[in-house]
């Protein structure tokens, strides 16, 4: 109030002294110093007193070394950063203000209206005040942002921030913020983050999503600037809640084919053995599915398993599967949440043709301690989350193991009481948010699986990541993201049979990827993301050597690869006007193959093989083999054509400079990865598509209906009665080759009410063409032929009715169309033998594929004050007993042909699983 006082007085009865006024000039230094310490330094160099509030100078150091500057620029420097700006009454007086500019002279529109002309609005910002409070708004806090500049002319200023949980500091995604008065907003992304146009002046912002407590506060925009939330969970919230906010994201959203997955969606979902499954669910979205049930890998739009970029805290899993494929590689107790992009993927990723899993682990409970278990017939889960300084610092440790051997131990069949097949996987975060401005975390996971169907042999395959991230604040406009991350996988055969043939089969991928990225916001309509990322493979194709002084098997090894991918990539989500926006990006992508290699060069035009071998190059450790590189664009525009549907197109091209090796119709354990080099050319793919999006019903009904094509080159695909393992000239057992796909996907998905889930339906068509001057290097003559996973119809329907808060009930239905297969046609006879005569490859299909299942979800009560909060799943999987054929083929046996097929579950599968979080 005294400060108020002397400047009322100060203003009355001191003369104003006109801008133009030149002020005096001023040597000073400081370091190292506070605003106010400097501030002192210059009344008592120059004799000039100044008026001010402490609070607005903040805590931060500066420093400044000046020779007859005025004391203007002094000044303007002094406070750049602030929101302080500065009024000279005269040489002796300067009084500062808290984001206002104090004006000394009267408004052009006050001499208009004098002389009789209208009042036309003004663009020029004036002061902005708050007249009287509205009624019953008198506990809405109000908050300045900014610093008014002194010719500002914009109606329009950017206001960004991140929004956290103010118990645990995790960031809260996919929550809504909206200006009251307009009724437009926005909603936060997967790390918390948003960023809203609002108007010079007050603004009145309300926050709103389930679980989370609604807050309004009063937003004086003068500039643009940064708000941060800590909101607090509501009294009402339960264990796990479907977070929806923002409940038009759907249509409004820019970028075309992404997918995300909250966790909690997947809680009532029947699914094998009881587990919980993050990506089996995604499987039951459009555009989504495998080669058939049990089968590892993931097909998007046409794609390979191997053109999947899957990443956990942006580190690569390359075998996201256990179990056969029966059971993903990731908890859903400690995972956050899943974005698939299968459209148009943003630049900053890479290195895949057809999507990109984006999976994170969640932040811990810096609160307090808190965790999560559950109990199944083959699985057990438990979660901790545990505070090391409150609200600041914590780890969360998940580990999930099964108990199968035990089981398969004490069964009375032979075959199966000598079999092995055991996983288990651990993961490990912690996070540490240091101050506002930065935040470090760091992420641990190992895998493994072991299996053994016959008493000879064990198989076994791990995967192993770390990641560093460190996300810095930069300022209101400009943040940083650098993350670094290792990643391994590999597999083993321990073959100990009763002869001397006994070896030991290893293979080893390893990468590992720096990463930079940056944020800059600009005012009212772009937000730019640019950075750059390398990564380094280093491949071990496989090496082989005797178990045992008896075994004669001869130890070999396959020389290393190594290559390192880089890249460059900007992108920009503009908004051209209120229906138009559009998401463009660049990335250039660039490959080098390198030593130390023994590189095999062969005749130009004619199939490689030993006969047309030419010669062989040697280079040196880390020597330049081969270079490829490219321009990838990656593009995407959504239209509203009415504030609940929208269309939208998109266009992106892709590199992928690593293949995997294959043989099998889906991906085994045993696959290796093959690096791009002299002989194998990276794979290149184009997409376009186009989607409609509906919201309806009150926003309880998404309806959304997307079409793609999509054409690939240099596809690898392997010769007839090829040999893939263990060959040191790999290049002359496959081909590459020509690939399409093209589909249309339908999702209607209700979101509120007591039934809700999903149903979503894919017509899609995938091919492959391997043509060649010579008929050894063709497959089908040349001619396109369906790939081992295409399914032209797929069917899933998911729903869960909720009879109270408590109990539940949900059932999933899927019908795929059979996968190709080669069937014999005829048969020939070899030393009395008789043979099967193959047709062309994938001419014929297996059966369809359908199965219902079902499920009862009991819940504890929910009480707040209560230690642990249960959940009980008790579900039938395959309750038809639908005997599903999984792959059909053909043996010579005592001197006939015989047919047979292998199914993983042919009978109903019951389970009962025990959950419960505290």
């Amino acid at each position: 109030m005294k400060f108020l006082l002397i400047i009322a007085a100060l203003l009355l009865s001191i003369p104003v002294v006109s801008a133009q006024t030149e002020t005096p000039q001023i040597s000073i230094s400081y370091e190292n110093s506070s605003r106010q310490e400097v501030i002192s330094q210059l009344e008592q160099t120059s004799k000039i007193s100044f008026y001010y509030n402490e609070e607005w100078l903040g805590d931060d150091l500066v420093s400044g070394v000046y020779e007859n500057a005025s004391l203007s620029e002094i000044l303007g420097d002094l406070f750049e950063q602030t929101t302080v700006n500065f009024f000279f009454l005269d040489y002796r007086i300067i009084v500062l203000t808290q984001n206002v500019v104090i004006k000394d002279t009267l408004h052009e529109s006050f001499y208009r209206d004098s002389l009789g002309s209208s009042n036309q609005e003004t663009t020029e910002a004036l002061p902005f005040y708050l007249a009287e409070k509205e009624s019953g708004t008198s506990a809405i806090e109000t908050v300045r942002i900014g610093k008014q500049q002194q010719a500002g002319t914009q109606e329009k200023f950017t206001l960004s921030g991140i929004v956290r949980n103010s118990r645990t500091g995790e960031p809260i995604q996919n929550l809504a913020i909206i200006e009251k008065k307009n009724g437009k907003g926005v909603s936060t992304d997967i790390d918390g983050r948003y960023q809203i146009a609002l108007s010079a002046g007050p603004n009145l912002l309300q926050t709103k999503a389930l679980g989370i407590e609604s807050m309004e506060k009063r937003v004086i925009m003068y500039n643009d600037g940064q708000l941060d939330f800590n909101l607090e969970e509501s009294i009402e919230q339960l264990d796990e809640v479907i977070v929806e906010s923002n409940s038009l994201k759907n249509v409004e959203t820019v970028v075309t084919g992404v997918v995300e997955l909250n966790v909690a969606e997947i809680k009532t979902i029947p699914l094998v053995l009881g587990e919980r499954d993050i990506l089996k669910t995604a499987i039951t979205l459009p555009g989504i599915t495998n080669a058939g049930e049990g089968a590892a890998g993931y097909n998007v739009r046409g794609g390979g398993t191997d053109q999947n970029l899957i990443l956990l805290d942006d580190a690569v899993i390359y075998n996201p599967s256990h179990f056969f494929g029966i059971f993903s590689a990731l908890n859903p107790f400690t995972t956050g949440g899943v974005t698939i992009y299968k459209g148009s993927i943003p630049a900053e990723y890479g290195g895949r043709l057809s999507s990109v899993f984006d999976i994170n682990t969640k932040d811990p409970n810096t609160d307090k301690f808190s965790g999560e278990a559950s109990l199944g017939p083959v699985t057990s889960n438990l979660t901790l989350e545990i505070p090391i300084v409150k609200e600041k610092s914590g780890i969360l440790l998940g580990g999930r193991s099964t108990y199968s051997n035990w089981i398969l131990n004490s069964l009375d069949e032979e075959s199966l009481k000598n079999s092995k097949a055991s996983f288990f996987d651990i993961v490990a975060k912690y996070s540490n948010r240091l101050n506002e401005n930065n935040t470090i975390s760091a992420t641990g996971y190992y895998s493994r699986d072991a299996f053994s169907i016959t008493s000879d042999s064990v198989y076994s395959y791990s995967n192993r990541l770390f990641s560093l991230k460190w996300n810095r604040k930069l300022n209101d406009k400009n943040s940083m993201n650098t993350m670094l991350a290792n990643s391994q996988y590999g597999f083993n055969i321990d073959f100990e049979g009763n002869s001397d043939k006994n070896f030991n089969l290893g293979y080893r991928i390893n990468e590992t990827e720096l990463k930079l990225k940056f944020l800059k916001l600009f005012r009212n309509n772009h937000r730019i993301n640019y950075g750059l990322s390398s990564k380094l493979y280093i491949v071990n194709p496989g090496e082989v050597e005797p178990r045992g002084s008896a075994s004669i098997v001869a130890p070999l090894e396959i020389q290393q690869e190594k290559g390192w991918e880089s890249a460059l990539f900007i992108s920009d989500n503009i908004k051209l006007n209120d229906k138009l926006s559009v998401d463009l990006g660049l990335r250039y992508s660039f490959y080098t193959a390198l030593g130390k290699s023994s590189q095999k060069i062969y005749e130009e035009g004619v199939p490689k093989n030993e006969g047309t071998l030419t010669e062989i190059k040697e280079f040196d450790n880390n020597e330049i083999i081969k270079t490829y590189d490219g321009l990838e664009v990656r593009a995407s525009t959504r239209y509203f054509l009415s504030p609940s549907l929208s269309v939208k197109a998109g266009y992106n091209n892709t590199f992928q400079y690593i293949h995997t090796i294959s043989s099998n119709t889906t991906v085994s354990p045993t696959d290796t990865w093959k690096l791009s080099d002299i002989n194998i050319a990276p794979q290149r793919a184009n997409q376009v598509s186009l989607g409609f999006f509906k919201n309806f019903g009150d926003n309880a009904y998404e309806l959304s209906l997307e079409s793609y094509y999509k054409k690939s080159n240099n596809i690898l695909d392997y010769k007839v009665g090829a040999q893939l393992l263990l060959n040191e000239s790999i290049e002359t057992e496959v081909l590459q080759g020509e690939g399409k796909a093209y589909g249309v996907e339908l999702l209607l998905k209700k979101t509120e009410g007591r039934l809700n889930g999903w149903l979503g339906y894919t017509y899609s068509r995938t091919f492959t063409k391997l043509d060649s001057d010579f008929i050894e290097e063709q497959i089908n003559n040349g001619d396109y032929f369906p790939s081992n996973f295409d399914k032209p119809h797929d069917i899933s329907l998911v729903t869960n009715y909720k009879f109270t808060k408590r109990f539940s009930f949900s059932a999933n239905f899927v019908y795929q169309t059979g996968r190709p297969v080669t069937f014999p046609v005829g048969s020939y006879f070899l030393d009395g033998a008789e043979y099967a005569l193959y047709s062309d490859r994938n001419k014929f299909r297996i059966p369809d594929f359908y199965r219902l299942d079902f499920s009862f979800n009991i819940e504890g009560n929910h009480k707040i004050k209560k230690f642990a909060h249960s959940f009980w799943n008790i579900s039938v999987y395959n309750v038809l007993g639908r005997n599903n054929p999984y792959s059909v083929f053909f043996v010579t046996e005592d001197g006939s042909l015989k047919a047979l097929q292998s199914s993983i579950f042919a009978i109903p599968v019951p389970t009962i699983t025990y959950n419960f979080k505290f």
